[in-house]
């Protein structure tokens, strides 16, 4: 496999986590009636937006071709929180608890990626600036969550 190919594909998997993530958050953002945390989510997802789109500019840049949808697995996890949101009696509560778990799923994957410490620098520097930016994303979650 050739070298762009294989930073293309750990890209791209990064890619399909944060369709995911987006697609996550804009389904959060209707079952929430908190104005803070629909503002916070409709914040993550412009925030995943900007990262899919800085994922796809590097995919294209090194020749490959970006995915242009989430994954399998992540329509599986948003509508088995849907499902969990509707029968739990405490939907922010839920609905937080699931965005913690998917953003830790998500900040594995890029704490994964960054062991090759063959990426490029421009790579290595946009993947911590998401990473970071997953951590306080997390950690802002959960002190949402002490709220509720």
């Amino acid at each position: 496999m050739k070298y762009t190919e294989e930073i293309s594909n750990k890209l791209n998997k990064l890619l399909i986590k944060n369709y995911d993530a987006e697609k996550g958050y804009l389904n959060a953002i209707d079952h929430v009636d908190d104005e803070r945390l629909q503002m916070f989510f409709k914040r993550r997802v412009s925030e995943r937006s900007e990262f899919a789109k800085e994922l796809r500019t590097e995919i294209l840049r090194y020749g490959e071709i970006p995915e242009d949808s989430g994954a399998f697995k992540g329509v599986l996890h948003r509508n088995w929180a849907s499902l969990k949101t509707l029968l739990t009696s405490n939907n922010e509560e839920a609905i937080l608890n699931e965005a913690i778990r998917g953003e830790e799923a998500g900040l594995e994957e890029y704490n994964e990626i960054l062991k090759d410490r063959n990426l490029p620098p421009t790579i290595d520097s946009l993947l911590l600036k998401h990473k970071s930016a997953i951590q306080a994303s997390i950690n802002t979650e959960k002190s949402y969550k002490e709220l509720v």
